[in-house]
């Protein structure tokens, strides 16, 4: 339980990580794009490879991965309409730039695909003892730009440097306690439900993927974005099979 919670962790570090840049850095959009295009890149190869193939495996011919994506990217699509409704209700206030009107609508985002993601990390440790690198790498990649972004927008505001890298901080704590409930609660759970549990976060992560990331990406970084996403589900693949040949 304490590795589930220390790895889930680690992954989750990059938005203290991502807190501290923009904070401390001014960057520009296009070098956010560029950065959100690999990390778009690295979460493709892993819901693939870690998520989805892993599920067909675990439960083939029960329908339960099937199920499982579909209620995952239903029930992000729900929550990111909830988010969308209160980010146009903020969009009413007099004197708010529009990064910082983006900002909570973000940082909800952000949870939301993170306690999916983490609790991946626990199954994982639970069917092979081992945490996964290409999806410890993928969420940590993946979570950087958005917390640079989600940070410059409360920066802008007038959220204190204090304030971001604590709400950060809380959510990588929450987060890395979902990686130790994955581990321990699902430990006598059916072939089957694991399977609907890790295609439910495949379909979340790709839902999330193509409705914000990847068009934040291309939006920033235009052309360089197809570019860098290709390298990324490149660099993640190539984890994984190093993973698998050691």
């Amino acid at each position: 339980m304490l590795n589930a919670f220390f790895w889930g962790l680690i992954a989750t570090s990059s938005l203290v990580v991502g807190g501290l840049i923009a904070t401390q850095v001014t960057i520009s959009k296009k070098l956010i794009g560029i950065i959100m295009a690999f990390g778009a890149g690295t979460m493709l190869s892993a819901v693939s490879y870690e998520l989805v193939f892993d599920a067909v495996q675990l439960a083939r011919l029960t329908g339960f991965p099937a199920l499982g994506l579909f209620a995952g990217a239903t029930t992000f699509f729900c929550s990111d309409a909830l988010i969308a409704k209160f980010g146009h209700g903020n969009n009413a206030r007099p004197g708010v730039s529009a990064q910082a009107k983006l900002a909570v609508p973000m940082v909800l985002a952000i949870i939301l695909d993170g306690i999916p993601e983490s609790i991946v990390i626990g199954l994982g440790m639970l069917e092979g003892g081992t945490v996964s690198l290409a999806m410890l790498a993928a969420i940590f990649v993946s979570n950087l730009p958005e917390a640079i972004a989600g940070s410059v927008g409360m920066k802008a505001g007038g959220a204190s440097r204090g304030k971001i890298l604590l709400l950060w901080c809380i959510i990588a704590l929450v987060c890395a306690i979902a990686s130790a409930a994955g581990f321990v609660l699902l430990g006598d759970v059916p072939a089957r439900w694991i399977a609907f549990v890790q295609a439910f976060a495949g379909g979340a992560i790709l839902m999330m993927l193509a409705n914000s990331m990847m068009p934040e990406a291309y939006e920033h970084g235009g052309k360089l974005a197809g570019v860098f996403t290709v390298l990324g589900f490149c660099a993640s693949v190539g984890v994984i099979i190093l993973e698998h040949s050691l």
